[in-house]
């Protein structure tokens, strides 16, 4: 498999990364997160999508169960 350069930088930044935190995953997320905050910034959060938002009617979803019944 030929090498891909940029690939393995990424991979090299990620596991700098994980080697800061001991290799913890959650600890990472908790610091960036904590970073995050402090800069002030504006931060994200996306609403919970509900079914008048998406369209989504019950019909729809008792059609999908029927079709996953089905395929079982």
């Amino acid at each position: 498999m030929p090498r891909n350069p940029i690939l393995e930088e990424i991979y090299a930044a990620r596991d700098k990364l994980l080697a800061d935190c001991n290799g913890d995953v959650h600890a990472y997320v908790q610091e960036a997160r904590q970073r995050a905050l402090a800069s002030g910034r504006l931060i994200a959060t996306p609403k919970q999508r509900t079914k008048r938002c998406t369209g989504a009617t019950d019909l729809d979803v008792l059609a999908m169960e029927d079709r996953l019944a089905a395929a079982r």
